[in-house]
């Protein structure tokens, strides 16, 4: 048996690929665990846009992700990551396009007909795609519970694959939280049907479609472990910047906030580790679910070789 320690995307995502191995796994969840951070993700599988900042195996392996969630989950949106700049900021643009690949210049009103006029250009990364995290989690976990996986309480047995996401920390002592915040807003004067991402030198955003003409919007990277709601600074950072967008965002109904801790390592790669005596899988930062399937799959191809649990 090999029992999963934690229910958001890194631990539906090993429990999903050790099933599909044919390993006997359980998820351990407690009755009173909170609601995992990953279902305030923006659920944007853009590993080009990534590259930004991110590893370049990152940017390489991530870009599997699209797949594998439509495989076992479904709902992938793929039409594309639209990136795009003020025309005073055109300068992040340039830098954006240079730092990334995996994208083609773009007018951003033949992609998007109601920007027309409002950038003159724009960087298109046809390859990306976009989910909605919490409904994809849920489906998740139902298809889990349906082929036989047990969800319980109580003391892990046999292999311990540790999923905590930052409540690991009792046990990697160089796991760090970085503080994320997003708004969803219910904005039925725009219509959006891709991924937009606003580069601004000290306000960048995206702004994510959900359908029924739902946004999420966000998100803030913080270097801090204040757990607590959104603040009112980032609720008027990300609105001026969606505004910014599309005037549209000005008449949006505010309908949801939410704020949570990431887990992160300190080169920021998400990461297998042998410690402890069990496997953690963490320090997804800000790629839980472009590269939680990838380390989901690693970690499946290991056990799979284990003597206890080999065919």
């Amino acid at each position: 048996m090999i029992s999963v320690l934690g229910s958001g995307v890194a631990g539906l995502c090993a429990a999903t690929a050790l099933h599909a191995r044919g390993l006997a796994v359980e998820v351990i969840m407690p009755p009173d665990a909170p609601p995992p951070v990953s279902v305030l993700a923006g659920g944007m599988l853009a590993p080009f846009c990534e590259g930004e900042s991110a590893l370049n195996d990152i940017v390489d392996r991530g870009q599997a992700a699209a797949d594998w969630w439509q495989r076992y989950a479904g709902g992938v949106v793929r039409r594309g990551t639209l990136v795009v700049a003020p025309p005073r900021d055109r300068a992040e643009l340039v830098r954006f396009a240079r730092a990334t690949r995996g994208h083609a210049p773009a007018d951003p009103g033949a992609l998007e007909p109601e920007l027309a006029g409002r950038f003159a250009s724009g960087l298109f990364f046809a390859d990306e795609a976009h989910m909605n995290p919490r409904a994809t989690l849920t489906t998740l976990r139902q298809r889990l519970e349906e082929n036989g996986v047990p969800f319980r309480d109580g003391a892990p047995r046999g292999r311990i694959v540790d999923c905590r996401g930052i409540a690991a920390r009792d046990r990697l002592g160089d796991l760090r939280a970085v503080r994320g915040e997003m708004l969803e807003v219910l904005a039925p004067d725009v219509a959006l049907s891709r991924t937009v991402r606003l580069l601004h030198p000290r306000f960048p955003c995206y702004i994510v479609p959900r359908g029924g003409g739902r946004y999420m919007i966000g998100a803030t990277m913080v270097e801090s472990g204040r757990a607590g709601g959104v603040t009112a600074r980032a609720v008027m950072e990300l609105l001026s910047a969606a505004w910014t967008v599309h005037s549209g965002f000005a008449e949006a109904e505010l309908v949801a906030t939410g704020a949570g801790l990431r887990p992160a390592f300190p080169d920021n790669r998400p990461a297998l580790r042998h410690e402890g005596g069990r496997i953690h899988l963490n320090g997804l930062y800000r790629h839980g679910f472009l590269m939680a399937p990838v380390l989901a799959e690693d970690l499946a191809a290991m056990l799979a070789k284990e003597p206890a649990h080999a065919h």
